[in-house]
């Protein structure tokens, strides 16, 4: 799938329309997947990434929009794995109507949950490239509902870790396989509506593009791909080369890897010389015994996402990462090797990763780059049994928080993690699903970095069990460290948990993360998300702009003395509601 120098060159109209199909197909799976899935974590908050993959190396050719940007490097390493296991006789050769199965973090993975479906996709009797999904299961085993182990030492205490296997087997499922995949997770007759709503995202994949096929011809699509790249490749450049050359340096910090009450550190060298970007983390904590280890391919593909979150108009595919150079962290925490247990590698390590990033490229284009955003998932599991209905249950829940303040306006509030779009679903889906009430479910005020431009404010939550016994775990992060203010700005306020229960309120030593926490009937844990980042000096803020936020209750005037020096009695008149960009 390549441009070759003897071909016609193709015309700009029907490379548009081949790139825009290409990312038709991929959205189709997105939206064919949610629709169809039983899970409210992939149906309702979208925990899930549809793409597609070159034949022979499986690198990425086009992903979906509503996936999920971790899953980008990701599906292209777990796709090469596949590749080279069947290359070399380890995994059975595919035949169509194949659909192998894999969530081996250590094969271009993120963490158990995730489980990855790949098709090899046929055309005119040839095998013409692999389409392939990732969707969050709920549970998949292990020593926790829900799989996010927070004292986990080794993977097998996490859940079930499949290689690459046939589960479809010329498009019949083996029923064997599917079996012990029932045997080894919590609510497992339950998995078969996800298993077949990713089995059918894939077929309508395979139709849209084998229409797309029948249109242009394999030649055209493929000379299209292979300019889709190279261009994709020059514009990356492009926004390179506005990167003053030099060395720059970022750090972030993981709390704690949740056995280990002390914090790991990434320190992120980039380097800027000519058309590419250098990335080294080897100065970053040694492989820790907890679960906050990221796989290499969840490393990798954290700086793909961060570096999207600083030129969005870059499209998604292997050209654009063509020229980010990722020095391979070998002997730290983010080059994971087995049996090291990775439950927080995706869902966490990756915004650390990612916020590494954010510090060291703000100093080269300040202009360009946000404060920290909140910068944890917000992963809670709860798994119990249900009185009124005679069934259990495993419910996961991830929520939002503050983005970071930027040259232009405000952070975001309550937006979705770094890591992509997944949204938290709604509590009225929740309450309806599980037995559990929202008793609060508000912005967490206050809670945005001061700064000329505030962070955005986290969500303050609180769910009370009404029946029955349950076990609560958490594994989430910027419990001890607030996201990092930028240029001058103020860090956003840490994650909070609190548990109230009969015999007193209990807060996490290691503050965001902990395992099987009992929970009794009329028993209820409350959660605040963290704020974003503050984006310049808070001396600067437009005493408009403190006002209106004062009116609305997003600060009291005792915090707004604390954070900007504004004392609201001295001020005459009531703001308006106009307000700036952001909110």
């Amino acid at each position: 799938m390549s441009n070759t120098e003897t071909s016609t060159p193709i015309d700009p109209v029907t490379l548009t329309v081949i790139q825009n199909g290409l990312q038709q197909v991929c959205d189709e799976m997105d939206i064919a997947f949610s629709r169809s899935a039983f899970s409210p974590v992939i149906a309702e908050a979208d925990d899930r990434s549809d793409g597609i993959y070159h034949r022979d190396t499986g690198e990425l050719i086009a992903q979906g929009e509503f996936g999920l940007p971790i899953f980008v490097g990701t599906m292209q390493y777990s796709t090469m794995s596949i590749i080279e296991r069947i290359e070399a006789g380890i995994t059975a050769a595919p035949e169509p109507g194949d659909i192998y199965i894999v969530n081996d973090p250590y094969l271009g993975g993120t963490h158990l949950m995730d489980v990855r479906f790949a098709m090899p996709f046929y055309y005119d009797g040839k095998l013409y490239c692999w389409l392939q999904n990732t969707g969050h299961w709920p549970d998949i085993g292990g020593m926790v509902p829900g799989g996010f182990s927070a004292h986990a030492t080794e993977v097998e205490q996490e859940g079930l870790r499949l290689p690459p296997v046939k589960l479809f087997k010329r498009g019949e499922m083996d029923q064997e396989i599917f079996a012990i995949l029932k045997s080894n997770m919590r609510i497992a007759d339950q998995r078969i509506g996800d298993i077949r709503a990713q089995e059918a995202a894939l077929k309508v994949g395979a139709r849209r593009l084998a229409h797309l096929l029948d249109r242009y011809g394999s030649e055209t699509v493929d000379q299209a791909i292979g300019e889709i790249r190279n261009r994709s490749a020059q514009l990356m450049r492009a926004h390179i080369n506005r990167i003053p050359q030099g060395n720059y340096i970022g750090e972030a910090f993981v709390d704690s890897d949740g056995v280990n009450n002390e914090p790991l550190k990434i320190v992120m060298k980039i380097t800027r010389e000519g058309d590419n970007l250098d990335f080294d983390m080897t100065g970053s904590s040694a492989p820790c015994a907890g679960p906050m280890n990221s796989v290499m391919a969840t490393t990798y593909s954290s700086i793909y996402l961060a570096i999207k979150h600083v030129f969005p108009d870059v499209p998604i595919n292997a050209g654009v990462f063509e020229p980010l150079n990722i020095k391979r962290p070998e002997g730290t925490f983010l080059d994971a090797q087995y049996p090291r247990p990775v439950s927080g590698c995706a869902a966490e390590v990756s915004q650390r990763i990612a916020e590494a990033v954010f510090a060291a490229l703000v100093q080269a284009i300040p202009d360009e780059v946000t404060a920290a955003p909140a910068g944890t998932s917000g992963n809670f599991s709860l798994g119990g049994d249900d009185p009124e209905t005679g069934k259990d249950y495993v419910m996961y829940l991830m929520t939002g928080g503050g983005y970071g303040g930027n040259a232009d306006h405000d952070g975001l509030t309550n937006g979705c993690s770094t890591i992509g779009i997944s949204k938290m679903p709604p509590v009225e889906v929740m309450e309806q699903k599980f037995p559990i009430l929202f008793t609060r479910f508000a912005l967490r005020e206050g809670s945005g970095g001061a700064g000329e431009h505030r962070g955005g404010f986290g969500v303050d939550y609180e769910i009370k069990l009404l029946r029955g016994n349950a076990r609560a775990s958490f594994v989430m992060d910027h419990g001890r460290f607030g996201p990092q203010g930028a240029v001058g700005g103020a860090d956003g306020a840490p994650n909070m948990i609190v548990l109230h229960r009969g015999d007193g309120d209990y807060s996490p030593p290691h503050r965001s993360k902990d395992q099987d926490l009992p929970l009794g009937t009329g028993e209820s844990i409350a959660v605040q998300t963290p704020g974003g980042g503050g984006y310049g000096d808070s001396a600067k803020r437009d005493s408009k702009l403190i006002q209106r936020d004062l009116k609305r209750g997003y600060y009291s005037p005792e915090t707004a003395r604390e954070l900007y020096n504004f004392d609201p009695d001295t001020v005459p008149g009531t703001p308006g509601e106009t307000g700036a960009p952001g909110e």
